[in-house]
């Protein structure tokens, strides 16, 4: 499998890309033209260069309004040619794509296309170079792979051959499978592009919304497939053009779209249809069966004070570890970790954050399996000191710099809880509130960070993504987006913060960084689980009787049942599969907050309709805490 990315892909200078790039492991690149016109090297330092980072120059690109031009402008296409391939001569590049023409001046016909590109055959052929034809999905004679390759079957030159882009391609919502019919050794190179769903010009969704295969909505794997059936073998390569991608980090961009081949590569080899290209071998997408364990790192007086939350909440302290200063709470199959150990990874990450989540625990079929295709995936794999009488967990990297752990079935790991901890009574009297599991994790990061981690759940774990929603803040918007399996055993809502002064955009600010914000606990019986709360002394977030009066309105509720939900504090959303009823403790920390949920039918939502409502309670509650409002 031979990877590329166009340099236009990613930001930064010219050297700062092909670093990124090498490091990302990546074998070429395509080298955009403005990209080596922006920079201030010879073509044959550039070559160089390139070469010594360990990548070659897989494609040059865009030679742009070539055939069917009218005289005297067709003259000047081919002395434009001429220079150009001196140009990928001094820099050792051998393959040059020419996109279908956009002038106003250009005329139709696909034979004086394919005869135009026949006798740039004979000039790239006397140079050693080869020539790939493309379509723009907005050419303006030339729109679809299949005329393309009409024009490169007529040129009928071995210089000569077609460039497949799936953007084009799925954008205008041309049938992939179109590609089978065409010979794999005439296609000379693919480049791949994902996209959101969007119904705008085409241009302008190319140029701006592209994003990596696997982030977006489009069918790349069908589209992959069909290409790997022609029996192609060459490059593939990554050509992205994305508003913030230009803004953010090269290292990150290049991780995720070398993540990116490699996923959509291992969907297509586990179809069977991988064809004659070589896909590195990796455990298959990881089943996950539940949310083992939450783990909160903080200091002994922060500790306390979620102690006394997780009391309110019906938890008890079960377990005490037998050589860290870690307690071990549970309420049905919820197990929370409070961490104020001195020394270590959780204490390291309290330093850094405050109190916050550092860690959680997922349940899966085999962790170590696990822990091998989030490496092969580009991950980091985590590792510290083992102590007397401790497991070695299997573990990665994840967001802000946190710990995902894996817990499966097998002999050690199945015994963590009794082997590490050692049973306590708590004596408190708080009553257990009927919280049986974790219905999903909201992780809080800044928006430009989204599109890397709905990658990583999704190219290492068994899950798809929702649908991307805007969460109202008064201060702004806050796009949100759900990563789930098909069971809801594991739920992550990812939300993407566009500015600090946002409720998620301050949790960052004042966290140092993304992190988990909140944890929504599931209950059968939301209002039983309330009467129990206020016997524990629970205080749940006061909502505005505003929201009340519309929730009447909108959804026609009986009196009865309307008053149980305001005297409570429950927000309640319904659609036409089922009911959501959500609850929601004060803000802990820096913005951290608890939720309880029960869902009733069908319903497979996260109330995004009442988090408006929600966050400006919140933002109430600040200023009722001595925040001055502005």
């Amino acid at each position: 499998m031979k990877t590329a990315i166009a340099t236009v892909s990613i930001a930064g200078d010219f050297t700062e890309k092909l670093s990124a790039i090498a490091a990302a492991g990546f074998d070429g690149i395509e080298v955009f033209e403005n990209d080596f016109l922006a920079f201030d090297r010879s073509p044959k330092d550039v070559g160089k260069m390139v070469r010594d980072h360990g990548l070659e120059i897989s494609l040059f690109q865009p030679f742009r309004d070539f055939e069917g031009m009218p005289e005297p402008q067709r003259s000047r296409t081919f002395a434009r040619a001429e220079r150009k391939f001196d140009l990928m001569q001094e820099m050792g590049a051998d393959l040059v794509l020419i996109c279908s023409n956009v002038s106003p001046i250009a005329q139709g016909g696909i034979d004086r296309a394919a005869e135009d590109l026949r006798e740039l055959g004979d000039m790239a052929a006397r140079r050693g170079i080869r020539v790939g034809y493309e379509a723009l999905a907005w050419g303006r004679f030339i729109n679809d792979h299949r005329d393309a390759w009409e024009i490169v079957r007529r040129a009928d030159h071995p210089n000569i051959g077609l460039i497949l882009d799936s953007f084009h391609t799925l954008a205008r919502k041309t049938d992939p499978d179109t590609i089978r019919a065409i010979p794999g050794d005439k296609i000379f190179f693919v480049q791949l592009a994902d996209a959101p769903k969007f119904d705008m010009d085409l241009l302008y969704w190319s140029r701006h919304f592209r994003n990596m295969p696997g982030e977006g909505d489009l069918d790349v794997t069908g589209f992959m497939r069909a290409v790997a059936a022609t029996g192609y073998d060459g490059v593939l390569s990554l050509e992205i053009f994305n508003d913030q991608f230009r803004g953010g980090s090269p290292n990150s961009i290049a991780v995720d779209g070398y993540r990116s081949l490699l996923f959509l590569m291992d969907q297509v080899r586990r179809t069977g249809s991988s064809g004659r290209i070589t896909v590195p071998d990796m455990p298959d997408r990881v089943p996950v069966t539940g949310i083992e364990f939450v783990e909160f790192a903080a200091d002994r007086k922060e500790a306390g004070e979620l102690s006394t939350l997780l009391v309110s909440l019906g938890f008890r302290k079960t377990g005490r570890h037998r050589t860290k200063d870690v307690e071990l709470w549970r309420q049905g199959d919820i197990n929370i970790v409070i961490n104020t150990d001195p020394h270590g990874f959780a204490h390291a990450s309290y330093i850094s954050h405050g109190t916050n989540v550092c860690d959680i625990g997922l349940k899966v079929a085999d962790a170590k399996a696990t822990v091998s295709r989030a490496q092969t995936l580009g991950a980091v794999t985590f590792e510290q000191p083992v102590g007397p009488g401790e497991l070695k967990i299997p573990a990665i990297r994840g967001l802000g710099g946190s710990v995902l752990h894996f817990i499966d079935d097998s002999k050690d790991l199945s015994q963590v809880w009794e082997t590490e901890f050692q049973p306590v009574e708590d004596g408190l009297e708080a009553g257990d509130a009927g919280l049986t599991r974790i219905d999903h994790i909201a992780e809080t990061m800044n928006y430009d960070e989204m599109l890397t981690w709905l990658l990583f759940y999704r190219s290492i774990f068994d899950t798809e993504k929702t649908a991307m929603v805007d969460v109202i803040d008064p201060a702004g918007l806050v796009r949100s987006q759900a990563i789930e399996n098909t069971d809801g055993s594991l739920r992550v809502t990812l939300n993407g913060a566009e500015n600090s002064k946002t409720l998620a955009g301050n949790f960052i600010a004042e966290s140092f960084g993304s992190g988990v914000q909140h944890i929504a606990f599931e209950t059968g019986d939301i209002f039983r689980t309330v009467e129990t709360l206020k016997q524990n002394g629970f205080e749940p977030l006061a909502i505005s009787p505003n929201y009340y009066d519309d929730l009447d309105a909108r959804f026609g509720l009986e009196e009865d049942f309307l008053n149980a939900l305001k005297s409570s504090g429950i927000l309640y959303d319904r659609d036409g599969t089922g009911e959501y009823f959500q609850l929601y403790s004060p803000t802990f920390g820096e913005g951290f907050f608890f939720e309880v949920v029960e869902r009733r039918g069908g319903y497979r939502g996260y109330g995004a309709a009442n988090a408006q409502f929600r966050i400006a309670a919140q933002k109430r509650r600040f200023r009722a805490k001595g925040t001055p409002a502005r």
